[in-house]
């Protein structure tokens, strides 16, 4: 997994980064795991507009049947136009992956990419994968861990602007109520056994980004504006003051960077967690 665009300033988790680091590298590693055939049918759970099976379309793998579900009717309608611009017949259905509109045993391999840290009910998510994957059929999870975010800043305003976006993230997540939990990626092996899914294998890969040298303006602006917009709709005197603190953090850090200048370093990366399992046979 190459670097890619992954900024604690802009986005407090993974959840809305899934383009940025998905790349050939990782549409082959999620094929291999696939072990798709000739004649396989294969679920896509939170396929979003499209982009798995465009990459997976690419590969040219003969004579699979690629369907994929997601929750947003519209997102469901661009994977549609995404998909047949590129030439491929894929099923696509709006659906929740907390209660998939397919029968048991139905898909030979089932995956899912960056979904489970959008849900409510985790558990009840993987149970859903387990049951509509036959018997002896493959089951591949792939989710971050949120709250292993490591940073490293070489200016000593560095760590303290990280903190304060950390902070503003958390209490605009909460007066929103928004579901998903931080840590989920390294626990989808033991939620795998739970439900009838052998493990196989744990893949970490790591999503990273580096600066070396003083950012350019662009991702000085690109991380005002991020923040400005999460903050937006989220108005009460907690948020208000931690916005007010982060902006000016957010002052002094590209100062220092600016003044640095090629000496500025700052590094991130978070673990994203690649889970394989085979479903087991079903007690009779």
């Amino acid at each position: 997994m190459p670097n890619s665009l992954i900024d604690g300033l802009t986005s407090p988790t993974l959840k809305h980064l899934r383009e940025a680091w998905w790349n050939d590298d990782f549409t082959e590693f999620l094929a291999e795991r696939l072990r798709p055939r000739p004649g396989n049918r294969i679920l896509d759970v939170g396929c979003g507009e499209g982009l798995a099976e465009v990459a997976i379309g690419r590969l040219h793998l003969s004579q699979i049947r690629l369907v994929g579900v997601d929750l947003a009717p519209d997102k469901v309608l661009q994977a549609r136009r995404e998909t047949i611009a590129h030439n491929q017949r894929v099923g696509l259905a709006a659906g929740d992956a907390l209660q998939l509109p397919f029968l048991t045993g139905t898909f030979d391999s089932t995956y899912c990419v960056a979904v489970l840290q959008h849900v409510r009910e985790v558990e009840t998510a993987v149970s859903e994968l387990a049951r509509v994957t036959r018997a002896n059929g493959r089951v591949v999870v792939v989710e971050p861990d949120n709250a292993a975010r490591y940073v490293y800043s070489s200016a000593p305003s560095g760590s303290l602007v990280f903190t304060s976006a950390t902070a503003l993230f958390s209490a605009v997540s909460q007066m929103r109520r928004e579901p998903g939990e931080a840590v989920i990626g390294p626990t989808i092996a033991e939620r795998f056994v739970r439900h009838g899914i052998e493990p196989m294998e744990v893949h970490v890969f790591p999503v990273a980004q580096t600066y070396l040298g003083a950012p350019p303006a662009d991702v000085w602006n690109a991380r005002r504006l991020a923040m400005e917009r999460a903050t937006s709709n989220a108005s009460s005197d907690a948020v208000a003051a931690l916005a007010r603190d982060y902006f000016e953090l957010l002052v002094a850090y590209e100062a220092e960077a600016n003044a640095a200048g090629q000496a500025f370093v700052e590094i991130q990366s978070t673990p994203l967690f690649a889970t394989v399992g085979q479903r087991q046979e079903r007690a009779s």
